[in-house]
């Protein structure tokens, strides 16, 4: 969100709340969200490469939700108003630079953690061209087979709401 003075800060962002159906309930901050964790809307996409190697990634130490952990989805909060369409092409052009690809809607998933609560709307993305890291998110990321990261769930700290909605994927594979 940008206003006419400059950026806003990202705690100050609109969200929409929801209830356990997803009906939009009313608004609250984003700061006001994370401190009650209010179950709200959010976008996590799975970024693969046309072989089928999964790009995941290691969040920034300055979070505010699961710093410095591991993910294969990259995504966030739907502002007010926004739709999760809107919020899911957002996320992936400002966390991994990709505009213009085809976004392929997955399922919905509601997470309910003691850290966040929220309705995902999980998408996929192929995408074979550079990945640009928004640096204030992201620290490091690379493309894996799914052999590899199956083995690094063992081994990274991941963070718990994208790897609940992986494991949720893996089972929709056949």
């Amino acid at each position: 969100m940008i206003q006419a003075e400059g950026l806003i800060n990202p705690g100050d962002e609109l969200v929409d709340l929801v209830d356990d159906s997803n009906r939009i309930l009313g608004r609250a901050t984003r700061r006001e969200v994370r401190s009650k964790n209010l179950l709200h809307r959010g976008v996590g996409i799975l970024c693969k490469s046309s072989r089928g190697a999964i790009y995941v990634h290691r969040r920034t130490d300055t979070k505010d939700v699961f710093p410095g952990m591991y993910d294969m989805l990259v995504g966030g909060v739907v502002g007010a108003g926004e739709s999760y369409e809107a919020a899911a092409r957002r996320e992936v052009a400002e966390e991994l630079g990709i505009t213009g690809a085809e976004l392929r809607f997955l399922f919905e998933h509601l997470y309910l953690g003691p850290k966040n609560r929220s309705w995902v709307a999980v998408y996929e993305v192929v995408w074979d061209g550079p990945i640009r890291h928004q640096e204030s998110e992201i620290v490091w990321g690379s493309y894996l087979s799914l052999e590899a990261l199956l083995a690094k769930l063992e081994e990274w700290p991941f963070v718990p709401d994208g790897l609940e909605i992986f494991q949720r994927y893996l089972a929709s594979l056949p």
